[in-house]
């Protein structure tokens, strides 16, 4: 059976389950198979075609900005405080920096951003100039984007959110899929099978073949 298919069947099943009064997260878990995450490591930015959720962003720039959350480089000074540093975080969803603040960003923040892997990455994140345009439109980028990082035998990744029609985010897992084949050393071979979940349901596990 194709994996669109079975997708969509797995997608009917999820949505028999009790109803909650939240709209939940739909989650994919790919699970890998004669892979090692350490010789191999995965870090990429897939974009799918359907939004997943409104990401929370903020900017460090040399100026306030009135399109997103700044952090200008006066304010950095106070971030040498653990708690601030750690809550704001927390607080934020991504990240994103013009380029000539970047070797400051990192060593005001880098130590708590690396580890949680919220850094501004040339990849989706620096900017030459925040101004309206260049903010929006990446905002939008990170918006329908979705960051699959490698750490262990197996990735999960939020493909969607419960109000979606089936076909969006069956759309936006065919992309995920299709990246994270091209990255992995062998291919399919690497996955041993696939799980779709909603926040408060147990997985739907399907088979790769």
């Amino acid at each position: 059976m194709e994996l669109e298919q079975q997708l969509k069947q797995a997608l009917e099943e999820l949505r028999k389950e009790k109803t909650r009064k939240f709209n939940q997260t739909v989650d994919l878990i790919v699970n890998f198979q004669k892979y090692s995450h350490k010789k191999n490591p995965i870090n990429l930015f897939v974009s799918v075609p359907h939004k997943t959720k409104d990401k929370k962003v903020a900017g460090f720039f040399q100026s306030k900005s009135e399109f997103v959350d700044t952090i200008t480089l006066d304010e950095f000074k106070k971030y040498a405080d653990k708690k601030k540093l750690k809550s704001l975080v927390k607080k934020y969803d991504f990240f994103i920096a013009q380029g000539d603040l970047m070797p400051k960003v990192a060593t005001t923040f880098g130590r708590v951003l690396g580890p949680a892997g919220k850094m501004p990455s040339p990849q989706l994140g620096i900017l030459l100039n925040a101004d309206e345009k260049s903010v929006a439109d990446l905002k939008s980028k990170i918006n329908t984007s979705v960051k699959i990082r490698v750490k262990e035998s197996c990735v999960k990744v939020a493909v969607g959110k419960q109000n979606m029609k089936d076909e969006e985010i069956i759309e936006n897992i065919m992309s995920i899929y299709h990246e994270l084949i091209k990255a992995l050393p062998r291919d399919k071979e690497n996955i041993k099978n696939v799980e779709l979940k909603f926040t408060m349901t147990k997985p739907q596990k399907i088979r790769i073949r």
